[in-house]
């Protein structure tokens, strides 16, 4: 559909628009009462939010990639059906199939308490079969207020079982990575990817001294960010997920990175609702699993 068919099917005035992007990829542009936020059709990719009165809320990397068969970094991408490098294949794009994806409007409205539900919907055809031979049909349903809430919802339509991992791979806007910290994992094993070793969170906050990116699973813990010098906390709570990951990339990790500025890494922080681990996720023919992420923001002070 163009962007003039588009908006006159699902436009809101004043409201939703939508419009042309970066990199010329139609968008979705949200501007309420309650938030502002955009979504692009590519990924099904969130890149902003930003509640009336606050600082925006997703981090966006500078030198991402606005094209056709590349990954957006930066706000929420979305993995599936697996998290990471592919287990078995190198040579399979990491984290899933559907991240460079153009996905389908469904439906757009405005709820009574002012909300706005954006639906979008993605399937299976020849293209995805070649690269995970299974029939699915995901929905993503991004609910844009004074909340932020995020449901990526898969539907199993083949008549095998469906085993998958999955991501909501949020960014979010930080001060400084060495100023902040992060509640609700104390004490929790993870398995450390820097070092490549099983252990244990602190009975504390989590602090970042170095280059971070560690898999918590068996939790469905909330999780806060604390940042003072923004005056606020982030809340990640979720339902339907096992797992969460944490992640800098820090100085050299973020040089390696085609797609992200070297200088960018201070100012994010990855909180990341999951399956993944030995969290894997099994979808039996006609089921549906939902995993959903609640972001909130209130004033420390």
């Amino acid at each position: 559909m163009s962007i003039e068919q588009l908006n006159e099917q699902f436009g809101i005035d004043n409201i939703v628009t939508f419009t042309t992007g970066k990199g010329d990829l139609p968008c979705i542009e949200v501007k309420s009462p309650l938030a502002t936020a955009t979504v692009y059709l590519h990924g099904a990719h969130l890149t902003h939010w930003q509640p009336t009165g606050e600082e925006p809320v997703l981090f966006m990397n500078s030198a991402s990639w606005f094209e056709d068969g590349k990954p957006i970094r930066g706000g929420v991408p979305i993995c599936f059906p697996w998290f990471g490098p592919h287990l078995v294949d190198e040579n399979m794009p990491a984290h899933g199939i559907v991240r460079v994806k153009a996905w389908d409007v469904e439906s757009i409205a405005q709820d009574n308490a002012g909300n706005i539900v954006i639906t979008l919907a993605t399937e299976s055809n020849d293209e995805t079969y070649e690269l995970w031979p299974f029939e699915f049909k995901t929905r993503f349903v991004i609910t844009v207020g004074k909340t932020l809430s995020m449901s990526l919802q898969t539907q199993n339509t083949d008549d095998k079982e469906l085993k998958i991992t999955e991501a909501l791979h949020s960014y979010f806007s930080v001060s400084d990575i060495h100023n902040v910290q992060v509640v609700g994992l104390e004490g929790r094993p993870y398995l450390d990817k820097v070092a490549g070793v099983d252990t244990h969170a602190p009975d504390g906050p989590l602090h970042f001294t170095g280059e971070f990116d560690s898999v918590f699973c068996d939790t469905q813990a909330t999780c806060m960010i604390i940042d003072e010098a923004k005056n606020r906390e982030i809340s990640i709570a979720k339902q339907g997920s096992d797992a969460t990951v944490v992640w800098n990339p820090w100085i050299n990790k973020s040089k390696a990175l085609p797609d992200m500025a070297d200088n960018e890494w201070p100012q994010m922080l990855c909180v990341e609702t999951v399956n993944a681990g030995h969290n894997i996720v099994t979808i039996k023919p006609g089921d549906t699993h939902a995993m959903t992420s609640i972001i909130s923001v209130t004033k420390i002070k």
